[in-house]
């Protein structure tokens, strides 16, 4: 039987295939290496952001800024872990924003009580959950729907069904916000589990969960030989369209989920939740490591991109940086990742 190479520990980085000899040695050995420690690359970056953000202000390593930067990016993390899912499968998805904020915003027109918050009230308020992650499930099989049965280009599709749906939500909200929401939708993401703030707990087991699947399951090695040749993952048997369908409706899901935390955490759902969150999106997981050609990354990786993203801007701020330096700098890391991962893995992952 083929020797079987094992998958390292805490990364969910698929296996590295062997050496052409049989022996997984020569000279591939030290392309694997630097591939592999490219999953940390972040780490040593996120340790001396923490260091520089304590000398800029004693508080930054203070238990409650700490969990002020994880709640603060616990819902955007999930459109990170989303987006990183259809990115490893050669996909994107554009639309994830507009879903993050649509999905609790229908909740909200139809659970709120009429004139009391701009809602319609027709449904009790227990509804909201429900509502909120079908709307994310419904966003997802219209994409999957055109991209993958009708075979339409994913960027297209999505920047169109970006555009609907933010449409959808200002004309349902009527550009107003949305308030008086019910305890069910302000729930997870404002109550509090062990003394930590659910929404940290939910963010961090989603992407346990993602680093189980992609790096410890067959569905993950789906993904990655979609993500790599999809025509070579047809010839070895492996139903791509449904993978496809499976990891499309996935990701409208934890967007969905993801603007039901920001929701409850803020206690509103306004007309233009989700706005431009797409380019942090991005930003967090090309620094983090994942290649927008498919086929290459890790959650791991997207999920230090995103902490170091809100490190960074949570160091800015107690330095008193304006906020729009924020955006630049942001553009500025994706360059310089790009420019690390060319020296490190010998290509750019454009």
């Amino acid at each position: 039987m083929p020797e079987t190479t094992a998958v390292p520990a805490g990364t969910g980085r698929p296996p590295d295939p062997p050496a052409p000899d049989g022996t997984g040695a020569g000279r591939r050995r030290p392309a694997i290496r630097l591939a592999r420690l490219r999953d940390y690359a972040l780490v040593p970056a996120i340790v001396v952001i923490a260091i520089v953000g304590q000398i800029v202000n004693p508080i930054f390593l203070q238990s409650d800024n700490l969990i002020n930067i994880l709640q603060t990016m616990s819902e955007i993390s999930l459109l990170v872990l989303a987006q990183t899912l259809v990115l490893v499968a050669g996909r994107m998805d554009l639309s994830l924003e507009s879903t993050f904020g649509l999905a609790p915003g229908v909740a909200a027109w139809l659970t709120v009580a009429a004139g009391a918050g701009h809602g319609l009230g027709l449904l009790p308020g227990g509804w909201a959950i429900p509502v909120t992650l079908a709307v994310g499930v419904l966003a997802g099989a219209v994409n999957a729907l055109f991209i993958v049965r009708f075979g339409l280009n994913g960027f297209i599709v999505t920047l169109g069904m970006l555009i609907v749906l933010r449409g959808l939500l200002t004309g349902i909200s009527g550009g107003k916000t949305f308030f008086n929401l019910p305890p069910s939708m302000t729930y997870l993401g404002s109550t509090v589990w062990l003394g930590v703030p659910a929404s940290i707990w939910i963010c961090l087991l989603l992407f346990a969960g993602g680093i189980v699947v992609l790096g410890y399951t067959r569905f993950g090695r789906s993904l990655y030989a979609i993500g790599g040749n999809v025509d070579a993952a047809k010839a070895a048997g492996i139903r791509t369209d449904r993978v496809l369908w499976i990891t499309l409706i996935a990701a409208g899901t934890l967007a969905a989920l993801g603007g039901l935390l920001l929701s409850g955490r803020l206690a509103s759902v306004a007309a233009g939740q989700g706005d431009g969150a797409i380019f942090t999106v991005f930003a967090a997981a090309v620094i983090g490591g994942v290649s927008l050609n498919g086929g290459k990354g890790t959650v791991f990786g997207a999920f230090t991109g995103i902490l170091l993203l809100y490190m960074i801007q949570n160091v800015l701020t107690l330095a008193g940086v304006p906020a729009q330096w924020i955006e630049a700098l942001n553009g500025g890391i994706i360059l310089t990742a790009l420019a690390i991962s060319r020296l490190t893995g010998g290509r750019t992952q454009d």
